[in-house]
């Protein structure tokens, strides 16, 4: 396995959302046989203002995991990496390497609730700036106790980012029931 870069965060970039519009262009092409859904503009570089890694995180929806496998081959054409990472919930790549990545991207069943959770979290912080400033100080230090293990820097995560879905998914439920 090659080794994988440590893990950086950065101050927002105001090009990240242009870098996710111009890989988004690619990707429906690419992925029109298998797309179902939307492709959404996910993770820490979709919120306005929030430090992050420099790594634009993109969710694709797709029906499901079996017959979207062919995609794999064809986004390996695009430089695409595929890796079995959470192999039951989703379909997972970089690019252009596991060592120095510039994009995640996620082929996930629009129907599931990883969809439903990633959706919420992102529109949770990005209105709720307070939460979003709370997370970025977390991925701060998070990054620095683990700046060379992705895996347990990821899962350090894990607690935070489950509150904050509950949070949300309650809020919608309740907006919902308001409407």
């Amino acid at each position: 396995m090659t080794p994988e870069a440590p893990i950086e965060i950065v101050p927002y970039d105001p090009s990240w959302p242009d870098r996710f519009n111009q890989e988004e262009k690619i990707l429906r092409r690419a992925l029109a046989a298998w797309l179902v859904g939307p492709i959404e503009h996910i993770g820490s570089t979709a919120i306005p203002g929030l430090a992050a890694k420099a790594v634009i995180d993109i969710m694709v929806g797709i029906e499901t995991l079996e017959t979207s496998r062919p995609a794999i081959a064809a986004l390996a054409d695009l430089g695409y990496c595929y890796f079995p990472y959470r192999p039951d919930s989703e379909h997972w790549f970089c690019k252009p390497s596991p060592a120095f990545r510039t994009h995640h991207l996620h082929l996930i069943p629009l129907a599931s609730p990883r969809w439903r959770e990633a959706i919420a979290f992102r529109d949770y912080l990005r209105s709720h700036s307070q939460i979003a400033g709370e997370y970025s100080d977390l991925k701060q230090r998070l990054a620095h106790e683990h700046r060379l293990d992705r895996e347990a820097y990821t899962d350090a995560k894990g607690p935070f980012i489950t509150r904050i879905v509950g949070l949300a998914l309650q809020e919608r439920s309740q907006f919902q029931k308001g409407a």
